[in-house]
């Protein structure tokens, strides 16, 4: 009599599993093959590039990108987050408002195309698309220069000159940009004031020393006496050996002293200086660098009006000497 087993929770090793398995079955007829394990599935990023982020806020966004403190980085920082958002498919302008003294150009490469600037604008020697210079790689990023090197602004240049020239961006026949990225010069003078004038949003780059952060401190007053409440921070050329030998201050503690919300942490990366000399941004590069995906993921934050939280590191323990001993 034959009984049938349906499902057992310990099957029985069968004849296929046995060693005997090719002698019970000829040459003609082999065995099955037994099916292939599967491999688990790669732990994903916790950055959802699979995906376009959601632009937040009204369009155009104007932001305006100062320090302060000259040297900390701005310049690098337009270029590269301003790139980035033109590779998330956001359509960008590039305001460098640093009168006689422009660099925004050669960070970007286009220094040799600039043949009209927001001065022949004013004076009506050019229309305003003819100052805008489109960048090959990506045609949806444009610069727009304020002046000439070497060259001095008209008197009645200001704010209201800036607005208007902001005004005229948004009201373009080919449509208005999602982002309007204004360089500031450095200082707290009167080009600081023009560039703050039209803004919305700030972003502040700072570096953790403390001349760079009395400054950072100075600005974020003058930009909340001028109604710019959207401020966030980008603390550049971070040293994490430094900070865990206590000859840095960390980005908790920048972060602490400030009181600003994070947009991105900027490691110290030598590449940074050959990508200015050829005039090729860091986000550009194959491979990319670990300064260059900082700023891309800064550019997704800055899209979605979102922030990171800052992390402790923890510090080295000091050397202990023989003199240690001795309280020394």
């Amino acid at each position: 009599m034959l009984s049938l087993q349906l499902f057992s929770a310990n099957p029985k090793p069968t004849l296929l599993d046995s060693p005997l398995s090719p002698l019970l079955y000829p040459k003609c007829l082999k065995p099955p093959k037994p099916y292939p394990k599967t491999k688990p599935a790669p732990i994903s990023s916790v950055l959802q590039w699979n995906r376009k982020p959601e632009l937040a806020g009204e369009s155009p966004r104007v932001v305006v990108i100062t320090s302060g403190k000259g040297g900390v980085g701005k310049t690098t920082t337009t270029a590269n987050v301003g790139l980035s958002l033109a590779r998330l498919g956001f359509s960008v302008v590039a305001i460098d408002a640093d009168v006689g003294l422009r660099n925004l150009d050669l960070l970007l490469g286009l220094e040799n195309r600039v043949n009209y600037t927001v001065v022949e604008v004013l004076n009506g020697d050019c229309r305003l698309d003819q100052a805008l210079v489109r960048d090959k790689r990506w045609s949806n990023f444009e610069l727009l220069c304020i002046s000439k090197p070497r060259s001095k602004l008209p008197i009645g240049f200001g704010g209201k000159a800036l607005v208007w020239l902001v005004d005229a961006l948004k009201a373009r026949e080919e449509g208005s940009p999602d982002f309007i990225l204004i360089d500031c010069p450095a200082g707290i003078d009167a080009g600081f004031i023009t560039a703050i004038t039209p803004a919305n949003e700030a972003v502040l780059v700072t570096t953790p020393d403390i001349t760079s952060l009395r400054d950072a401190d100075r600005v974020t007053g003058l930009l909340e006496c001028d109604g710019i409440r959207d401020i966030k921070m980008i603390v550049n050329r971070v040293r994490t050996d430094m900070i865990k030998g206590e000859d840095m201050m960390s980005v908790l503690d920048v972060q602490e002293m400030l009181g600003l919300a994070l947009l991105g942490v900027i490691p110290e990366d030598s590449e940074v200086i050959r990508s200015t000399n050829r005039g090729y941004p860091l986000v550009l590069n194959k491979p990319p660098t670990l300064a260059g995906l900082a700023f891309e993921q800064a550019a997704w934050r800055l899209v979605e009006q979102d922030s990171m939280k800052a992390v402790m590191v923890e510090e080295e323990p000091k050397k202990r000497g023989f003199f240690s001993f001795f309280g020394g």
